[in-house]
């Protein structure tokens, strides 16, 4: 028998977990209890992405308060995750990314003598402070976790030299291409065309920005970029679904609201996301995952970071790192908006991040059932077995 208890707290983590918590599920044997626990970081973004998948936590543990620090946020889960760990007992702790929820959840359990799977495991930038404090968080689980489950070979290269044992780490793919897949005919269906920007033919440039590290002066870099984008291309619609930080908010809203071709909205569910990002021209963002994603659909991106712990989007030529310089941004954009060359060059769906089989492979690993490459490798051959057989 085995118990798994999955670790979940924001929107991101739930997109890359509900693949992992589905294939679980699927595999699970009679005696073996999968058990999902929310912590609240995330609230309202949090259960509506959960709900998309299908998934209701089976426990709910509302710790965010508003206007709480990371510190804050870690002590708290500290202490209301090891109850739970005392509660349910499990064999496994899973958690993935590098949120507060991450950096609590995986070093309560190792206090409690529980096995720690990191999902997304190896990310590194080498700066503690970009991004602040997520490269932290994910040091923190590296150091702890039992089980790496990292996305690409880059990332197992990282673990590796931190002195990681081989048979701890597992190159899986990342989750998101599995989320993709599972999200993909939600994704096809057409939503307010007001709010994507082909009510009028425009091409669409999606954003997002909400990093820590983005507070202050470099999120109104970013948002005088993007009015002077608007201003310079009257053939596009700047779509930006604003984060509920009042630190982002409040300043987009102050340079954004009623700049013509811009479109400010509250944050979306993630199928309507992804219909919008399935259909833009391009993407400027300061997220990770949306790196990710957009890598895997096929649509340019300039990142709003200096450095990335993603490498493999920029070496692939589909994500490009321009920092919250005013002028790069804004150039960049021109480069991507007027040539269709550079557009061309960009824009290439890339297989960098998996197959789509990250969270089958990850859930074989923990219930025990082997390697999924190996076995369904085994199948193939027995069905093609099977097939010259049947023709005699």
């Amino acid at each position: 028998m085995s118990r798994i208890l999955v670790v979940l707290g924001t929107r991101p983590e739930a997109i890359k977990l509900a693949p992992v918590i589905h294939a679980l599920r699927e595999h699970a044997r009679d005696d073996d209890e999968v058990v999902v626990c929310s912590t609240g970081q995330h609230r309202e973004m949090l259960a509506q992405t959960l709900g998309a998948f299908g998934i209701t936590p089976d426990l709910d543990l509302d710790v965010m308060e508003p206007g709480q620090c990371p510190s804050d946020v870690v002590g708290k889960l500290m202490i209301e995750l090891g109850k739970v760990y005392k509660q349910t007992s499990p064999d496994w702790v899973v958690v993935q990314g590098d949120t507060a929820t991450v950096a609590a959840g995986a070093l309560s359990a190792f206090m409690h003598r529980i096995k720690v799977a990191h999902v997304e495991a190896g990310l590194r930038t080498h700066d503690k402070s970009k991004p602040f404090p997520e490269e932290i968080n994910r040091r923190v689980a590296g150091v702890v976790a039992d089980m790496h489950f990292a996305a690409t070979e880059q990332a197992s290269d990282h673990l590796l030299r931190e002195g990681n044992a081989p048979n701890s780490i597992m190159v899986t793919g990342n989750t998101v291409v599995d989320a993709l897949r599972w999200m993909s005919d939600k994704m096809r269906q057409n939503t307010d065309s007001s709010v994507n920007g082909h009510a009028d033919n425009a091409r669409l440039v999606l954003v997002t920005a909400h990093r820590r590290e983005s507070h202050g002066e470099p999120i109104r870099e970013v948002c005088r970029a993007l009015k002077e984008i608007a201003e310079q291309h009257h053939d596009i619609r700047i779509v930006y679904p604003v984060h509920m930080n009042p630190n982002i908010s409040g300043p987009v809203r102050e340079i954004l609201e009623g700049v013509e071709r811009i479109t400010l909205c509250d944050p979306l569910d993630y199928p309507s996301f992804m219909e919008r990002m399935s259909n833009a021209y391009m993407i400027i963002t300061d997220s990770g995952g949306i790196q990710e994603e957009a890598s895997v659909i096929g649509v340019p991106t300039l990142l709003l970071r200096e450095s990335t712990e993603r490498p493999e989007a920029v070496q692939a030529g589909v994500v490009l790192p321009v920092g919250t310089d005013h002028d790069l941004i804004v150039k960049s954009a021109a480069a991507l908006l007027t040539d269709p060359e550079v557009h061309a060059r960009m824009a290439k769906p890339v297989s960098v991040f998996g197959d789509g089989q990250a969270s089958q492979r990850i859930a074989y690993e923990l219930l025990g059932l082997g390697r999924f490459d190996d076995i369904t490798q085994q199948r193939s051959v027995n069905s093609s077995f099977d097939r010259v057989g049947s023709g005699h």
